[in-house]
């Protein structure tokens, strides 16, 4: 029996990016791609097109636990066994929001929406997407976070809303994997950093980024499964990057 994966976030850029890369691999029998908006994506018509049933496509909303909860169910009755589930959804700017660059900068708004995205949202998929994780086969779970997350490595400042939320979301998935460690011996639970990548949430701020060290999201994919693919037991609960280097929390 072959493999299923879930992609969250999987509606454009790295998500996006995955997904296609997972379906080009026969090894998978299902992919399914979350998203907020799944119907009116042109991608998924062409996914679908060319994969059939093999491509499926869920709504998901990282900021509605009873939205995340009945996808979730929805899953599970068409997929009762994930092998693979990465959460690629994250939120930098937007509405209202801008990484700050000073203390005077912080607003308490702009903080609650990016831990509600950044944090909350990924450790809700954790709680209630893990069983369908935890059948006694390996399986992985997850989350890109980001190297500005890191607390050990921060050496610039600024970006304190987008630094704290992906710390935060660093820990509270290092403690997920501790408790399902007990549980489900088999499943890994890590956070990965893709890189910079050509997409819409680096897109103001890659400027001085040198052209060597900017990804396009087809390599960002590549690399972040290939580190999947290497990942061990012991792995569980660590912080990586797409060259598969662990990251200072």
């Amino acid at each position: 029996m072959g493999l299923h994966a879930l992609v969250i976030g999987g509606t454009r850029g790295i998500g996006l990016a995955l997904v296609e890369a997972l379906l080009a691999d026969p090894a998978y029998d299902c992919v399914t791609a979350a998203g907020r908006q799944i119907e009116e994506n042109q991608s998924f018509g062409i996914l679908a097109a060319a994969h059939g049933s093999r491509f499926r496509r869920l709504r998901l909303d990282l900021c509605d636990e009873a939205g995340i909860e009945t996808a979730a169910a929805e899953l599970k009755a068409a997929c009762p066994a994930l092998h693979l589930l990465i959460n690629t959804a994250g939120l930098l700017h937007g509405d209202g929001l801008s990484p700050e660059r000073r203390l005077a900068d912080i607003d308490p708004v702009a903080l609650a929406t990016s831990y509600a995205v950044n944090a909350i949202g990924p450790i809700l998929v954790a709680k209630h997407f893990h069983s369908l994780l935890a059948h006694g086969e390996r399986a992985v779970l997850a989350t890109l976070s980001a190297r500005v997350g890191s607390i050990g490595d921060n050496r610039l400042g600024g970006w304190y809303a987008y630094r704290a939320a992906k710390a935060a979301q660093n820990q509270l998935m290092r403690t997920a994997a501790i408790e399902l460690a007990r549980r489900a011996r088999e499943l890994i639970v890590v956070s990965l950093h893709p890189g910079t990548v050509e997409t819409a949430l680096s897109a103001p701020f890659r400027g001085n980024v040198a052209a060597e060290k900017l990804f396009t999201p087809a390599f960002a994919a590549e690399r972040l499964l290939a580190v999947i693919a290497g990942l061990t037991k012991d792995a569980s609960g660590g912080f990586y990057a797409w060259d598969g280097q662990p990251i200072p929390w």
